[in-house]
């Protein structure tokens, strides 16, 4: 496995990372890799909406109401008929296919931020 090259204080700065919920979780059956839609609640950013590839190790109802992490300051990405306004955070295991999720170890506040 390589590492990524360094990075500096600034650029890790640029990136925001937040603490969110899971309000609604759906087949999405555009998708070409099997993935499921996702409404996440940000606190005061609102509630944003994210494609996500989770669908090997999560079963739908055991999302909602789940914290996750996520970036939610890439633009939006158009995956078939769905915009992706923000990117939930994993870890691949030996197969791309199984990703677990980031979250935070205790309850947080819908929004706080990762610094």
């Amino acid at each position: 496995m390589t590492v990524k090259p360094d990075i500096t204080w600034a650029d890790f700065e640029k990136i925001d990372i937040r603490c969110g919920t899971i309000l609604s979780v759906n087949d999405f059956e555009k998708a070409r890799n099997p993935s499921y839609q996702l409404e996440i609640d940000f606190g005061d950013l609102g509630i944003r909406k994210s494609s996500a590839q989770i669908t090997f190790l999560y079963e739908k109802d055991e999302l909602v109401g789940k914290q996750i992490l996520a970036v939610v300051n890439f633009p939006k990405k158009q995956i078939a008929n769905f915009f992706s306004e923000c990117l939930v955070l994993g870890l691949y295991g030996e197969d791309k296919s199984d990703v677990t999720l980031l979250t935070p170890s205790l309850p947080t506040k819908n929004g706080m931020q990762v610094g």
